[in-house]
């Protein structure tokens, strides 16, 4: 969910028909690819992908707070390219590996403010410690998700989680939308929210019912269903949390990357958000 889809809307000017039409048309070309990617590329292609999602969302952060501070660009680049070498760190030391990497990338920071003579201000830093770990560490999540045990499948529910929740929160606020939110994001309705819940639980129920059915997996329903709401409720506040970042730069959108969705970030807020969620809901299953 994004706040230029305003998903959790209220009212919808006229042109907002043209930009329906621009989402449509985007979803339709951008599915595709995501399905290649994701059912038929294996790790190294997942990795790698995410990597450019990276790089691509966290140019976009950079470019919004450019405004309010001077990020230190570099080391942000080189974590999100980090992203596509996860798959050759042996599995029993992969939670060692990014443990450290918190306190390691909090330290080189520091150190460009002392080799700077403070001309890299505390503000930089933690401007870019924010992106980093907003950007990085919660898509590496999504690689994370993938390298899980049938993590081609599980990874969809993440995905069916934030698209479901964006597309049901999205129609139901168009149509039922009466009572506000939030200031973060004052278009977004109670009743939006509450439909892109359901929406979600919906859509992860009939995808556990294929799961089980074709794929032999035996994914309780009820258990699903609980997901779905964490799950839903997790990737909202991740597109509200997306929203104020916005609405402090004083922009409506991270970029036009993608014609009626805005940029990368603005596509993945929920998604992201909610993939720490989903990784450690997941381990249960």
């Amino acid at each position: 969910m994004t706040e230029r889809g305003d998903s959790l809307v209220t009212k919808v000017p006229e042109k907002g028909k043209d930009m329906d039409v621009k989402r449509v048309t985007s979803s339709l070309l951008g599915f595709p690819l995501v399905l290649i990617i994701f059912l038929l590329g294996n790790k190294i292609v997942v990795d790698i992908a995410l990597a450019i999602i990276a790089i691509l969302s966290m140019s976009e952060y950079f470019n919004a707070i450019k405004k309010v501070a001077n990020p230190v660009k570099w080391i942000g680049y080189v974590s999100c390219l980090s992203i596509a070498f996860i798959h050759i760190i042996p599995s029993e030391y992969l939670n060692m590996v990014v443990t450290l990497s918190v306190p390691t990338i909090l330290m080189i920071l520091f150190a460009q403010v002392i080799a700077t003579d403070m001309k890299t201000s505390f503000k930089d830093i933690a401007y870019t410690f924010i992106g980093i770990f907003y950007v990085v560490f919660f898509i590496m999540f999504v690689a994370f998700i993938n390298g899980m045990p049938n993590g081609n499948i599980l990874i969809w529910y993440a995905m069916f989680a934030a698209w479901g929740t964006d597309i049901s929160a999205y129609v139901v606020g168009k149509h039922f939308g009466k009572h506000k939110f939030s200031k973060v994001s004052p278009k977004k309705s109670v009743e939006g929210c509450i439909g892109g819940v359901i929406g979600a639980i919906i859509l992860m129920l009939v995808y556990t019912y294929f799961a089980n059915t074709y794929w032999e997996m035996n994914y309780s329903y009820l258990f699903i269903g609980g997901i779905g709401i964490i799950l839903s409720l997790v990737g909202q506040i991740g597109d509200f949390s997306a929203s104020s970042i916005k609405r402090f730069v004083d922009i409506k959108d991270y970029s036009n990357l993608i014609p009626g969705h805005g940029g990368m970030l603005d596509r993945i807020d929920s998604l992201i958000f909610l993939s720490p969620f989903a990784y450690a809901l997941f381990t249960l299953l």
